[in-house]
C-alpha cells in the first residue's frame, strides 16, 4: 500500500507522504520542451503517451510518493459536447452553453471521447512503482458549471442573475454533472487510479445562501459514490474560509486540501475526523530559502501529531525553480 493510502485509510500520522499540485507542468524544462511541441493541449490531454510520460516526469526527477495523471478538469465539458480552447496568457475559452445539448449527451459517447486518458492511466500505472499512488481528479460540478456557463468575470465575481433570464436550472446541471462525473470517476478507477481528489476550485465565488446546495451536496454526492467504489477520496473547496469546518462536517471525504488563506492551527483544531493535506502558499517557493523552509516548518510542527499529506494550498507556480522543488522535498522527508 502507497503511503498515501496509508494515511487516508488507516490514518497513520507516523507515515510521511508528499506530492504536489501541478506537480506536472510549466516549471519543468522536460515539461516545456513536450508542451512547445504541442500546442493544443486538449489533443495533448488525449495523447495517452505523452500524457503518461509528463505524468511521470516529476517522480523521475523527485521521485515523489505520488503521481497525479496529467489532464485537465475541463475534459469534461469537452466530452460533453462543448468546444475548449486555451488561450495564451488568458486561460480557457468555453463555446457558448446550450441546454438541449447539455441534456441529450450520450454516456457512451462521453466515454468514448475520454478513453485516451484511461489510456494514459493505464500506461502509467504500468510503469509507476506498485508502492506509489496514482491519483486520478475531477472538478467538481459547480466549479464545472462556472466554466461551462462563462459565470466568472474578470473581478472574480459571479452573476445568477443572467441564468435567471435565460431559464436556466442550475440544479438540473449539477445534478447531471454529477451523473458523469461518477461514470469518469468509475473509469479512472477501472484504469489503475487508487485515489480521487476532486477540485472545486471557485467554490469561494459562492454566496452563504447558496453554499450548501451548490458546493457541500454535490461534493457529499460524489464522496458517496467514491465510499460505494472503495476508493480513497480528497476535496479540495478552495476560498471557502471558516466554511471549510461546515464542508468537512457535511462532505466527509477521506482527506480535505487546505488553501494558503486557511490557518493551520484553526485548520486542526476545527477539521475533525479527516486527514489534512497541504496549506503552503506556493508563492513560497518563490522566496528565499531560509523563507521557504520557514513556511515549510509552520505546516510540518502544526500537524506532526496527525495524519498529514505535505503538498501546497494551490498548484506548483510556473516561475518555480526546480532545484526549489527538490529542497522542499528533501528538508519535509528529512525533517
Amino acid at each position: 500500500m502507497s503511503t498515501l493510502k496509508k494515511i487516508l485509510i488507516d490514518k497513520k500520522e507516523t507515515c510521511k507522504s508528499v506530492w504536489f499540485m501541478r506537480q506536472a507542468g510549466r516549471y519543468l524544462p522536460e515539461f516545456r520542451d513536450i508542451r512547445s511541441k504541442n500546442q493544443n493541449f486538449i489533443n495533448l490531454c488525449l495523447n495517452s503517451e505523452l500524457s503518461s510520460k509528463l505524468t511521470l516526469q516529476p517522480i523521475k526527477r523527485f521521485d515523489l510518493d505520488s503521481a497525479i495523471i496529467f489532464s485537465d478538469i475541463l475534459m469534461i465539458p469537452y466530452a460533453l459536447g462543448q468546444e475548449v480552447k486555451f488561450i495564451k496568457d488568458q486561460g480557457p475559452e468555453l463555446s457558448e452553453f446550450n441546454m438541449e445539448r447539455f441534456l441529450d449527451n450520450n454516456e457512451n459517447e462521453f466515454l468514448k471521447k475520454l478513453n485516451p486518458i484511461y489510456k494514459a492511466i493505464e500506461l502509467t500505472r504500468r510503469n509507476l512503482d506498485e508502492k506509489k499512488s496514482l491519483i486520478a481528479f475531477i472538478g467538481a460540478p459547480w466549479t464545472l458549471m462556472v466554466y461551462m456557463l462563462n459565470l466568472k468575470n474578470n473581478k472574480n465575481q459571479i452573476n445568477l442573475n443572467k441564468l435567471n433570464k435565460k431559464n436556466i436550472n442550475i440544479n438540473i446541471i449539477l445534478k447531471k454533472l454529477t451523473k458523469f462525473l461518477s461514470l469518469h470517476i468509475k473509469n479512472q478507477i477501472t484504469a489503475g487510479a487508487d485515489v480521487i481528489q476532486i477540485f472545486d476550485s471557485w467554490a469561494g465565488l459562492i454566496g452563504d445562501n447558496n453554499i450548501k446546495d451548490y458546493c457541500f451536496i454535490p461534493n457529499a454526492n460524489i464522496i458517496e459514490f467514491c465510499k460505494k467504489e472503495k476508493i480513497p477520496s480528497i476535496c479540495f473547496p478552495k476560498g471557502i474560509k471558516e466554511k471549510y469546518k461546515d464542508f468537512n462536517n457535511l462532505v466527509k471525504s477521506d482527506g480535505i486540501n487546505l488553501d494558503y488563506e486557511i490557518d493551520p492551527l484553526w485548520a486542526k483544531n476545527n477539521l475533525r475526523n479527516v486527514v489534512i493535506q497541504g496549506g503552503l502558499d506556493p508563492k513560497t517557493l518563490l522566496m528565499s530559502e531560509t523563507e521557504m523552509l520557514k513556511g515549510a516548518t509552520k505546516y510540518i510542527e502544526t500537524f506532526k501529531d496527525i495524519p498529514y499529506i505535505f503538498n501546497l494550498g494551490h498548484g506548483l507556480l510556473p516561475e518555480t525553480d526546480p532545484d526549489r522543488v527538490k529542497k522542499l522535498i528533501e528538508f519535509y522527508r528529512n525533517y
